[in-house]
Formats: structure tokens, C-alpha cells, sequence
């Protein structure tokens, strides 16, 4: 298949890239580099930087690359980011989307994987998340990716579009190779956080509340591998590309460990201690997030090969140390 990737010099993207290749697919990365890195992308894949907010770019590179399907990854992601500069992420998030949905309409692409998150669910009543939870998102981040779901959904039922929404948890891990990884600036993610401590980038880790309802006071996360979140997009192509009806997926394993868990996996893992201090909890931290992700197991057959906190933290130290960019 021909696939179009937004964002596909990210963290997310470049495994997706790197699958989608590794399964016979021809790929054109389209990324404008603000949180993106093109040596993530591989030699032979097409790379074209370009701003996923010029329509007219955007519809020239369809007419000529003429993609069965995108996969759009390119947005900004940082929470903390989106509560201080709202409007940035309403232009970014969802202008550009819809400016990637125009293009794709006067070039006749009518299918598209989008890239959304468990933030859309706020604080949810019901743990582990289904699908069905109310959508609530608490943050702008959340409400970005909201509107664009909105506007799928819309645009899908009166339109020739078929789309699928993947809800990402905590993505983590890196290839197990080495060559592509999570690589943020500035990184807010806990594991590779945890891990520039121990690698002495950082002098300490703050574990943001310690009482929280949850066994060892601390928050909750479902982390899952992101080479089974590049597979859960995989999967989410071919199931288009059979005619499957637009839908949404959440993306997780079902089971979540705590901050505590992550750091004392951490130390294990690299055989390293470093200091940790406590903090009062941060505004909008829900006490834990799970997915359920029964619906992407059913519909989609997706079983997760890398379901291992060791596992994810082993490849994403071994990125840490031998990071290529």
C-alpha cells in the first residue's frame, strides 16, 4: 500500500514508519520538524517537510505520491504546554488537521488513522477506560484532539471518509535495535525522565502526590510498548483497507503501574540509584488510567508482543545510551 505519515519523523511515527516499511508498504513521511527528527526516518522513505497547515502543499504532494490512506500523527503533545498556550494547540491540532482533511478530499484520499489519546476522557468514572466513557477531556491537549474526533466522525457520516481513531495511554520503550527512540524537547514523560536521571543528565525525579487511592500512593498509568502501538496502527490500515467502518480504538494493555513501580523497575534495570524526591500532587492527575482494550483485541486481532515493564524500560535504556539524536 502507499501511505502517507504526518508526523512521521516523531517519536510514534518513525516506529510506524519503520513497520509500515518492514511490511512491504511504500511510505512518504510529511513532517515539518518542530518536535520531529528526520534521522528517525529511514534512507529509503520518502521525506517531505512541509507544515501540515498548507492545503495547497499538502494537495500537490497527494496528486503526485497518490496515497491509498494517511496516518496522521503530526500534533503537539504536551499537556502542561496546551494549559499555557491554548490557541497554539487549537491552530496546530485542529486547524491543521482540517487542513489535512481538506487536502486529502480535493485529491480523493478517503481514508485516515488518527492519532488521539486517553486524555480525551478526563477523569473517567469507569477503570479500566472502554470506549464508551463519556469524553471529557480536562485540558486543551485533551479538547484538541476531541474537536478533531468530532470532526472525523461528522465529515464520515456525510462524506466519502472512513477513518480510525487510536486513544493512546502512556506510550514508552524504543526499538529494540536502537536506532529511533523517544527523543522530546522538553521531555515530560516519566520513563525516559526517570532514565536521564540515572544516567546523571538529571539530578533528581520528583514523584508528583503520594496519596492517591491507589496501593503505594502514587499515580496509575497503563505503558505500553511503542512497537505495539505502531502494530495497533498496522492493523488499523488494513482493517480500512478491507472496508472496515470508521471507528475508535483505545490503545493499552489493560493494566497499569504506579510512578514507584517505574523508578524501582528503573533502578533494576540500570543498576543505577538515584535520588527521588516527593511533591504535592500536580492540578488534573487523575489517581489512575487503564485502558480497556478488549474492542482493539476483538476487532482488530491485535495481541501485544512486547507486555513487559522490564522489557520496555531495557529498550528504552538502551536508546538513553546510545541515542542518535
Amino acid at each position: 500500500m502507499k501511505v502517507a505519515v504526518t508526523g512521521g519523523a516523531g517519536y510514534i511515527g518513525s516506529h510506524t514508519v519503520k513497520l509500515l516499511r518492514e511490511n512491504g508498504n511504500k511510505v512518504l513521511v510529511i513532517d515539518n520538524l518542530y518536535n520531529g527528527h528526520q534521522e528517525a526516518v529511514p534512507d529509503d522513505v520518502t521525506f517531505i517537510k512541509c507544515d501540515i497547515r498548507n492545503t495547497e502543499n499538502l494537495k500537490t504532494i497527494f496528486n503526485e505520491f497518490k496515497p491509498e490512506a494517511v496516518i496522521h500523527f503530526a500534533a503537539f503533545i504536551e499537556v502542561g504546554e496546551s494549559t499555557k498556550n491554548p490557541l497554539a494547540f487549537y491552530i496546530n491540532n485542529v486547524s491543521g488537521t482540517l487542513s489535512l482533511l481538506s487536502a486529502m478530499e480535493q485529491t480523493a484520499v478517503n481514508r485516515i488513522i488518527f492519532s488521539s489519546t486517553a486524555a480525551v476522557y478526563g477523569n473517567p468514572k469507569t477503570v479500566p477506560i472502554p470506549e464508551t466513557e463519556p469524553v471529557k477531556p480536562i485540558n486543551p491537549y485533551g479538547q484538541t484532539k476531541a474537536c478533531v474526533e468530532k470532526a472525523l466522525k461528522d465529515i464520515s457520516q456525510f462524506d466519502n471518509l472512513s477513518y480510525v481513531s487510536l486513544r493512546y495511554f502512556n506510550a514508552a520503550g524504543a526499538d529494540p535495535s536502537g536506532l529511533i527512540g523517544e527523543s522530546h524537547n522538553p521531555e515530560t514523560h516519566l520513563i525516559p525522565l526517570v532514565l536521564k536521571t540515572a544516567k546523571g543528565e538529571r539530578e533528581q525525579i520528583s514523584i508528583f502526590g503520594t496519596d492517591y487511592p491507589t496501593p503505594d500512593g502514587t499515580c496509575i498509568r497503563d505503558y505500553i510498548h511503542v512497537n505495539d502501538l505502531a502494530k495497533a496502527h498496522l492493523l488499523a490500515l488494513e482493517y480500512l483497507m478491507s472496508g472496515g467502518k470508521s471507528d475508535i480504538f483505545n490503545c493499552g494493555y489493560g493494566k497499569g503501574y504506579s510512578v514507584r513501580e517505574i523508578i524501582e523497575t528503573a533502578k533494576k534495570v540500570t543498576g543505577r540509584n538515584f535520588k527521588v524526591i516527593e511533591e504535592e500532587r500536580r492540578q488534573g492527575d487523575p489517581a489512575v488510567l487503564v485502558a480497556d482494550s478488549s474492542k482493539l483485541r476483538k476487532i482488530l486481532n491485535w495481541n501485544p508482543e512486547f507486555d513487559d515493564l522490564e522489557f520496555i524500560i531495557k529498550t528504552a535504556w538502551n536508546w538513553e545510551l546510545n541515542r542518535r539524536f
